[in-house]
């Protein structure tokens, strides 16, 4: 039998509080590293962390509105969450999955993520 890929975990107002605290910390570390010399790479290493910034900010939300958020490496499921918790949800969720779409290259792949895909991701 092959392991679950993740699961919803009860959260709650504190537990949003932390993850929101969380994903205002990853920004300015994105901001820090693209104002690094080399374009290329700080390109992928700020979408790192701004990726966190979605997914954390996501969880937040999740567990102020509906109290679980998704665990796990599917952040898809995360995002299905998302879209159920919040009257707007359709509109945050597909712009989770958009920023998400970087994140698998600007953590583990050999090109780089463009500034135009960056910018087209923060839409």
């Amino acid at each position: 039998m092959s392991r679950a890929k993740g699961r919803r975990e009860r959260c709650g107002r504190a537990e949003a509080r932390r993850r929101l605290g969380q994903a205002r910390s990853y920004l300015p570390v994105s901001e820090l590293v693209v104002s690094a010399e080399d374009l290329a790479a700080r390109t992928n290493v700020a979408a790192g962390p701004a990726v966190l910034a979605a997914i954390a900010a996501a969880d937040a939300i999740c567990c102020a509105t509906i109290g679980e958020r998704w665990r796990g490496q599917d952040h898809e499921r995360a995002a299905d969450l998302l879209e159920a918790a919040v009257p707007d949800g359709k509109a945050l969720a597909g712009a989770l999955r958009k920023v998400l779409t970087v994140k698998d290259e600007s953590h583990y792949g050999f090109t780089f993520v463009t500034p135009a895909t960056q910018c087209a991701s923060s839409r």
